[in-house]
C-alpha cells in the first residue's frame, strides 16, 4: 500500500509541473546540488523498518544538501520528534491526509521562494500555512496515478485504516479506523488503467476484509461484491489481492475469487498457528478459520501460491504454542513465509506483556520458519517446472556470462514466481515493461532464493 501511495504521490509532482525520480539511493550515489525536494513515506510496522527510515533519512541529508526533507506516513505520524531532531532546520513532518496535498503544497510555495535549491522549505510554520489553503477535497485516496513510474505491475489501494486492536499492531493508531473508496470510483479507476496499457491490477489496503461502501441501489457492498462488480464492469484486467485474513475467506468470496481473471496468488495474515497466542494478540479469526480459508482456496484454483505472514516469539510464547505453529506449516504445505520476530511497538498492549522472549530465541523460530520457507518455495517452483503460466514484464536487463551477452527479462508469473527469460533480438522492441506474455518454467534458481534474491526461477517465453 505504501508503494501505491508513494506512485501516487510521483504522478502528483509530475502533474504539477515538478520533474521527479523514484530511484533508490544509497552510499554510492552522487550529491546532488539540484534536487529541492525529498519525500519519505515511512511505516511503522517493525522496529527494523523505523531504523531503515532514520537510515535512508540521514542519507538524503548528506546526499542531497539543498534539499527540504519531507517525512510522511505512519513512522512520522506516531513518533514526529524522533524524526524531527536529527535534523530540526531541514526535516519537515506531514502526518494525516497533508501528505495527500503535498503537491499542491509544493507547487504554490515554488514561485514564491519558498521552495528552491537555495532556501528549500523555509520552516515548518510555513509550510503550515500553504496546508491550510491547499484544496480540503483531498483525502486517503487522492493519490491516485494510472500510470506507475517504478512498478510494472499496477495497484489501486480501495481501502486503509483498520477496526481491529491486535495487540501488537500499530498500524489502526497511525491510520485510524477503516474507510473505503466507492465502488464506482474503482472501477473509474480501473478504467482508466485498462486504457493506459495496463494488464495487472493489485488490490490493497491495511485490511481489505473490512472493505464496505454503499452502492447506488442502497446495497452496502462488502470487498466479495466489489470484486465481482470490477469484474463485470471491467474488460480484460487480471486482478490479484495483495493480503486477506482468514475469517473472511468463505465460499461467498471463493465464488468469485474462482474467475480465470483473478490471479491464484493469495496471501494469508495468520501471524501464529497456537490458539492461545492468537488470542493473546486479540487476532479476529482462529485456527479453524485458517484451516478452512486454506481448503477453500485449493479447491478453486489448481495449484495456487498461499503464502502468509508469522511472528515468532510473541509474549509468553511457549516451545508448545511454537510447536503448533510448526504443524500449521507443516500441514498446510506453503509456498512461502515471511517471518518475522515479534518486535516491541511503542503503545501497544504487547509491549508491556509479560514474559518478553529473548531475542536468541526469536532467532532460532525465525531461523526454523525461515529455513521451512526456503524448501517450500523451492518445491513449489519444482511443482510448476514445464508448466505455462501468464506473466507481467517488470524490466529487462543485459547478462553478461561466459564472456557473452544477451537480454534477459524479469517478470512475475500470475501465481507470483519472478522468472528470468532470453529475450530474442527478434522480440526487443516488442516486449516492454508491464507487457503481458506467456511463459514456460524451466529451472528453480536454488541459490537466488535460499539467499533470498528476487529471482525464483528460469523459463522462456512463448507467446506475447
Amino acid at each position: 500500500m505504501n508503494h501505491d501511495e508513494s506512485e501516487g504521490a510521483a504522478r502528483s509532482f509530475v502533474l504539477n509541473g515538478f520533474s521527479v525520480e523514484q530511484d533508490t539511493v544509497s552510499s554510492q550515489s552522487e550529491t546532488d546540488d539540484n534536487v529541492i525536494l525529498c519525500i519519505i513515506n515511512t511505516c511503522t510496522v517493525t522496529a527494523k523498518a523505523e531504523q531503515k527510515a532514520r537510515r535512508l533519512i540521514k542519507l538524503m541529508l548528506q546526499k542531497y544538501p539543498g534539499s527540504s526533507i519531507i517525512v510522511t506516513g505512519c513512522y512520522a505520524q506516531l513518533d514526529a520528534s524522533s524524526i524531527t531532531k536529527i535534523n530540526p532546520e531541514r526535516i519537515v513532518i506531514l502526518d494525516g491526509t497533508k501528505k495527500f496535498k503535498l503537491a499542491q503544497i509544493a507547487s504554490q510555495m515554488a514561485p514564491n521562494g519558498l521552495l528552491s535549491v537555495d532556501k528549500g522549505l523555509l520552516n515548518t510554520k510555513s509550510l503550515d500555512e500553504y496546508i491550510k489553503a491547499a484544496p480540503e477535497e483531498l483525502n486517503q485516496f487522492s493519490l491516485f496515478t494510472p500510470v506507475f513510474q517504478k512498478h510494472s505491475r499496477a495497484s489501486i489501494k480501495v481501502q486503509d485504516g483498520c477496526n481491529c486492536s491486535c495487540s501488537f499492531c500499530r498500524i489502526h493508531l497511525a491510520r485510524g479506523k477503516s474507510v473505503s473508496l466507492s465502488a464506482d470510483e474503482v472501477i473509474k479507476r480501473i478504467r482508466n488503467m485498462e486504457e493506459s496499457g495496463i494488464n495487472e491490477v493489485v488490490f490493497t489496503g491495511v485490511n481489505l476484509s473490512q472493505y464496505r461502501c454503499k452502492y447506488a441501489d442502497g446495497r452496502t457492498l462488502d470487498f466479495a461484491d466489489l470484486l465481482e462488480k470490477c469484474l463485470e464492469e471491467t474488460d480484460r484486467t487480471a486482478f490479484r489481492i495483495s493480503s486477506l485474513y482468514p475469517q473472511n475467506v468463505d465460499e461467498r468470496l471463493c465464488n468469485v475469487l474462482s474467475s480465470p481473471r483473478i490471479q491464484p496468488f493469495f496471501h494469508l495474515s495468520i501471524q501464529s498457528g497456537s490458539e492461545r497466542i492468537l488470542k493473546a494478540m486479540n487476532r479476529p479469526h482462529s485456527i479453524e478459520h485458517v484451516y478452512n480459508a486454506i481448503g477453500l482456496l485449493r479447491k478453486i484454483k489448481e495449484n495456487p501460491f498461499i503464502s502468509c505472514d508469522l511472528i515468532a516469539g510473541f509474549p509468553g510464547e511457549t516451545e508448545a504454542d511454537f510447536e503448533e505453529t510448526k504443524r500449521l506449516c507443516l500441514e498446510n504445505d506453503f509456498a512461502w513465509v515471511h517471518a518475522f520476530p515479534f518486535s516491541p511497538r511503542k503503545g501497544t498492549p504487547a509491549m508491556e506483556m509479560k514474559d518478553q522472549i529473548s531475542e536468541e530465541i526469536k532467532k532460532q523460530r525465525v531461523k526454523w520458519l525461515t529455513d521451512y520457507a526456503i524448501k517450500n518455495k523451492i518445491n513449489y517452483v519444482n511443482s510448476c517446472r514445464q508448466k505455462e503460466y501468464s506473466a507481467i514484464v517488470e524490466n529487462s536487463r543485459l547478462l553478461r556470462k561466459n564472456n557473452e551477452c544477451k537480454n534477459v527479462i524479469h517478470a512475475v508469473t500470475e501465481n507470483m514466481l519472478h522468472v528470468e527469460c532470453p529475450l530474442p533480438d527478434s522480440l526487443a522492441e516488442k516486449i516492454k515493461s508491464g507487457a503481458k506474455i506467456a511463459v514456460r518454467i524451466e529451472q528453480c534458481l536454488f541459490d537466488s532464493i535460499s539467499n533470498s534474491q528476487e529471482l525464483d526461477c528460469t523459463g522462456s517465453i512463448k507467446s506475447f
